[in-house]
């Protein structure tokens, strides 16, 4: 490979690991936003233990990485695979602070996946997208967030059940604790699905510049977007945190127990099916679930109806801003 190639692969690398970077901050709420809300959990030692478990749930798995690197095209059929890559994490970095500037918690996952298809649709052809894998997780990402709601439904119907002669100081006092475990596996979750998408991206990259022949993720890949993502989580997402955590309704500590929960076995199960799923998306769903058992009047329904519009937005917008930016760069 010769110096100009090395450094074009180099670019790559440095985009897709600030890719991960801002993923972390911008999905730092989805870990944190309900024990924050709820003060289970100072915002300070919260950030600090997403950041930590974000790096470990990172370093164990790679499955959804070699979802993400051969689902929606094969790299190695890609003459121009290392611009498509270029052109598809700055299409869905330029999105994800768009939406982090204006407190929306949008998915980073969409955000990728929609760029890839757009930037391979334009620079490779429709031929070259296996619509098939593409399929696929466009109905994992759609379906995780329904699950999440019902789940999170379910849960705090049977919570409310299970509590109902207790007094809510008692039952608040007992799970703001409990908070705190779920946070972590939240955290942990996260790590095991979103930093995935990051190694699987330069992964890609490394198997159309033949640096690479096969979608296994090299372990100085996994050190590497573990490391970004734990780091983007140590800034925090303020904004996002604020949406999240009072925006949709007034969370208490069991409410933030039982949308945690529900959200992080949502998530685990698709990373043990190897399924890229939207983090927000989950976590966003299960609140409001959890929401519509306490009270069905209690959630905002207006601030819910902005989010979900910004679901079915950026799989489109993602993928017109990547196939826009590969003419533009190529």
């Amino acid at each position: 490979m010769d110096t100009s190639s090395l450094l074009v692969l180099g670019i790559v690398i440095i985009l897709a690991l600030g890719f991960d970077f801002i993923n972390g901050f911008h999905d730092t709420a989805n870990a944190i936003a309900t024990s924050v809300s709820t003060r289970a959990l100072s915002p300070r030692t919260a950030i600090i233990m997403a950041a930590c478990m974000n790096f470990i749930g990172a370093m164990l798995f790679t499955g959804v990485a070699k979802t993400i690197g051969g689902s929606v095209t094969d790299p190695t059929k890609l003459d121009n695979g290392i611009e498509v890559v270029i052109a598809t994490l700055v299409a869905a970095i330029i999105w994800n602070l768009i939406t982090w500037w204006f407190g929306i918690p949008s998915s980073s996952s969409h955000a990728l996946i929609g760029a890839l298809a757009g930037a391979v649709y334009v620079g490779a052809g429709s031929d070259h997208i296996k619509w098939s894998g593409f399929r696929d997780i466009v109905e994992g990402l759609i379906f995780s967030p329904i699950i999440a709601f019902v789940i999170g439904y379910i849960v705090m119907t049977i919570l409310k059940w299970i509590f109902a002669k207790q007094s809510p100081h008692t039952v608040n006092k007992g799970f703001r604790t409990m908070q705190i475990i779920t946070a972590a596996f939240q955290s942990f979750t996260h790590g095991t699905n979103d930093a995935q998408k990051a190694m699987g991206i330069i992964t890609f990259a490394l198997v159309t510049s033949g640096r690479l022949g096969t979608m296994e993720v090299p372990i100085w890949v996994k050190i590497s977007a573990a490391t970004a993502m734990a780091l983007g989580t140590s800034i925090g997402g303020w904004k996002i945190i604020k949406t999240m955590g009072t925006k949709i309704f007034k969370i208490e500590p069991i409410n933030g127990f039982a949308a945690d929960i529900s959200a992080a076995s949502v998530i685990f199960s698709a990373t043990l099916l190897k399924l890229p799923v939207s983090t927000t998306h989950a976590i966003t769903s299960a609140i409001l679930g959890v929401g519509s058992a306490k009270r069905f009047s209690a959630v905002k329904w207006g601030v819910a109806g902005r989010i979900v519009v910004t679901w079915f937005i950026t799989i489109p917008i993602s993928a017109a801003l990547a196939g826009i930016i590969f003419k533009i760069l190529f």
